[in-house]
């Protein structure tokens, strides 16, 4: 699996990693390409990680997910290229959607997530068993707008997606011309994966897209309070938050998306990473600050 995240530190990975299903099946292989969108950080970030993964893990099958911030059409002509062509067969295009956030002009009218609709092979509708009403309508409509009303339109419920969603052929060459569609300001550290300090704290920023992100990897040899942790984190006014903290009471993955505060424990790793995501960069710094005293993240 090849994952993207907005952040530079990396969380995503260290989550998945660690989960109790990675840690029992060692046939599951994890690269990250930090750092935004994985097709515009220079572009060799993400081939230097497929290509490592290609290589180790020689998998039959290859997911990536790219950050909800990510471009797909820059990442599909990335493995249509020639030099992959008898390496990679590329397959169907997921776009996942809550379609609850339609409610949100924000969503409705943000470049990104149309382009992630309008390239899907097929839409796939998340957290359905969550929905108080029925949202088909404002899909559609949506949908109709966008002109992909004949993309096909499936519901999962639990996380659960039928595997044969995947076994679509691509339709990518012949909806869409290539050519670099749009463009960011290069990373502050286009190549390299970050590594936890042996002692302190590093921290790393990043911005694009209208978000901002503060991130902070701590060395290993630090342990923090649980509770304190938990309370700190539960209180945070921002748009996403994934830590993955080693604690007095183990290591603990945080997750804060669309306002849901969720916990789990973990294993396999041992360094503290925390990654705060939101569209104002004040409130970015403001909860940066309380991050950092409240854990004596300078020190």
């Amino acid at each position: 699996m090849l994952i993207n995240e907005f952040g530079e530190i990396g969380i995503d990975g260290a989550m998945l990693s660690a989960s109790k299903d990675q840690q029992n099946n060692k046939n599951i292989f994890i690269k990250e390409v930090p750092g935004g969108c994985m097709c515009c950080t220079s572009g060799l970030p993400m081939q230097m990680a497929l290509n490592l993964l290609l290589a180790q893990a020689k998998p039959h099958r290859l997911l990536i997910e790219p950050t909800g911030l990510g471009h797909p059409k820059e990442v599909l002509q990335t493995l249509t290229q020639k030099h992959y062509q008898d390496v990679l067969d590329v397959q169907a295009t997921l776009t996942l959607i809550d379609v609850r956030k339609l409610d949100n002009e924000k969503w409705r009218s943000h470049p990104t997530f149309r382009e992630q609709m309008q390239i899907a092979d097929t839409v796939v509708v998340t957290k359905s068993d969550l929905y108080t009403h029925d949202h088909a309508d404002s899909l559609s409509d949506f949908m109709t707008e966008l002109k992909v009303s004949s993309t096909p339109v499936t519901y999962a419920a639990q996380g659960e997606i039928d595997i044969q969603l995947l076994e679509q052929t691509s339709s990518f060459k012949t909806r869409f011309q290539t050519g670099h569609l749009h463009h960011h300001p290069k990373s502050e550290n286009p190549n390299a994966s970050i590594v936890a300090p042996e002692h302190g704290v590093l921290k790393v920023n990043n911005k694009g897209e209208g978000y901002f992100s503060r991130g902070w990897l701590c060395s290993a040899k630090q342990k923090f309070d649980y509770y304190q942790c938990q309370q700190l984190l539960k209180a945070l006014d921002v748009d996403r938050l994934k830590a993955v903290i080693n604690t007095d009471q183990g290591v603990i993955g945080f997750n804060i998306a669309d306002g849901i505060f969720e916990e789990n424990q973990l294993s396999g790793t041992e360094d503290t990473r925390i990654e705060l995501l939101t569209n104002n960069e004040e409130k970015a710094d403001y909860f940066a600050d309380i991050i950092e005293q409240t854990l004596c993240l300078n020190e």
